[in-house]
């Protein structure tokens, strides 16, 4: 016996049904693991076009489904330079002459 395969078309607006059961907490839209597990391709699409999700398990939030798109971008960590730029520049001999003048030294 084949399954019946389910093919979700979504608009920009509608929302997959799963979500038209779920909870509007103060987290966003609520959907628990066994519904996000039944309906993910829908699921994310839906995200995709813009939207969260939350799910649960035992009624905690657990996971948080956000689109890359809107995500925010990584903060450009650009505190070394002006950290050695500031640092003095050594005169001193070079680690190659500091090594020759000790095993020079031996006896």
């Amino acid at each position: 016996m084949k399954e019946k395969k389910t093919i979700y078309k979504l608009s920009k607006r509608s929302e997959p049904p799963v979500l038209r059961e779920s909870v509007v907490a103060g987290i966003g839209r609520v959907v628990t693991v066994r519904d996000a597990k039944a309906h993910l391709s829908a699921l994310l699409e839906w995200v995709s076009a813009g939207h969260e999700l939350t799910i649960t398990s035992d009624g905690k939030p657990k996971a948080r489904l956000v689109s890359i798109a809107t995500s925010r971008p990584r903060k450009l960590f650009v505190g070394m330079g002006d950290y050695l730029s500031k640092q003095p520049i050594h005169r001193g001999p070079t680690a190659e002459e500091i090594i020759r003048a000790e095993r020079d030294s031996r006896p």
